[in-house]
C-alpha cells in the first residue's frame, strides 16, 4: 500500500467496487475526508473513500514537501497506479481540484485508466492563473486573515500558535505548487467533468468555475452550493447529497472482498 493511502479499512463489511479519490485543498491532508464514508454510505452512494495524503502533514510530516506541480503529479501516478487499475472517481476540492485534473490528465497522456468522472469543486480553469489567496511569502499575519476571511481557519483555532506555526509552511508550499501551474492544456479530458461553486465564494467566482468547460471531452456541468469557498465544511451535508447522487451515477454493484 502506497503512502499516499491509508491502510485502515473504513469498515468490516464489503469493500464497494469503486472508489473515490478525494484530493486535499491548499494546507490540507487527508483527515478533512475520513469521516465523509458513513455520510456518503447514509445517502447510497456505493464507493468507498480514499483519502489522498500529501507528504509533508498528518502521518507524513517528517517528509519533504512537493512544491512542483509536475513533481508530485509523476509521484502521485507512480505511487497510485495500481490502486487506479480498479473502477475510481476523483474528487478535489481548490487546490485538490487542480491535483485530480493533473493527475487524470497525465494518466490520460501515457494512456493509463481514468477514472470514470471528475468532480472538483473551487477551483478556476487549469488555464487560468491560480487564485490569489496570498503570496507565498506574505507575513504570517496577512497569511492567517486571508484564510480565516475564507473560512479555511476554524476560529476556535486562531489563538492556537502551536497549530498555526504548523499550518502554515504547509500553505506556504501548497501555494507555491499552485503558482505557475497555468499551461496551455489543448485536448480536453475524455472524461465527464462535474463542477461546485460556492455561492458567496470570494476567491473563486461562478464564471472562473464556469471555464473548466474548455477541458471537458465527455460532459460538463456545474452545481452551485450555499457558501463561500469552504462550502464542503460550512454545508457539509448538503454537499455530501449532492456528491452521493453523482458517485451512484458511476458506482458498481459489484463489492469485493
Amino acid at each position: 500500500m502506497t503512502r499516499y493511502l491509508s491502510r485502515r479499512r473504513p469498515d468490516n463489511g464489503p469493500d464497494p467496487a469503486t472508489r473515490l479519490f478525494c484530493f486535499p485543498y491548499a494546507g490540507g491532508g487527508a483527515s478533512a475526508y475520513r469521516q465523509w464514508q458513513r455520510t456518503l454510505d447514509a445517502h447510497g452512494a456505493g464507493v468507498r473513500v480514499m483519502p489522498v495524503q500529501l507528504p509533508g502533514r498528518e502521518g507524513r510530516f517528517d517528509e519533504p514537501r512537493f512544491t512542483d506541480l509536475d513533481a508530485l503529479v509523476d509521484d502521485m501516478d507512480v505511487q497510485l497506479d495500481e490502486e487506479l487499475s480498479k473502477p475510481h472517481l476523483f474528487y478535489g476540492h481548490s487546490m485538490g481540484a487542480l491535483l485530480a485534473y493533473s493527475l487524470a490528465r497525465r494518466r490520460q497522456r501515457r494512456g493509463a485508466a481514468l477514472p470514470r468522472a471528475l468532480v472538483l469543486s473551487a477551483f478556476r480553469g487549469p488555464h487560468l492563473p491560480a487564485p490569489a489567496l496570498a503570496d507565498p511569502d506574505a507575513g504570517d499575519e496577512e497569511l492567517v486573515a486571508a484564510l480565516a476571511a475564507l473560512g479555511g481557519i476554524p476560529p476556535t483555532l486562531l489563538d492556537h500558535p502551536d497549530f498555526l506555526s504548523a499550518l502554515l509552511p504547509v500553505v506556504r508550499d501548497d501555494l507555491r505548487l499552485c503558482v505557475g501551474s497555468t499551461a496551455a492544456h489543448t485536448e480536453p479530458l475524455r472524461v465527464p467533468l462535474h463542477l461546485f461553486a460556492g455561492r458567496e465564494d470570494r476567491l473563486v467566482t461562478y464564471s472562473e468555475v464556469l471555464s473548466w468547460r474548455r477541458h471537458a471531452g465527455r460532459g460538463f456541468d456545474v452545481r452551485t452550493m450555499p457558501g463561500g469557498h469552504f462550502f464542503l465544511r460550512s454545508h457539509e451535508d448538503e454537499f455530501l447529497r449532492e456528491l452521493a447522487s453523482l458517485a451512484r451515477e458511476y458506482a458498481t454493484e459489484q463489492v469485493v472482498a
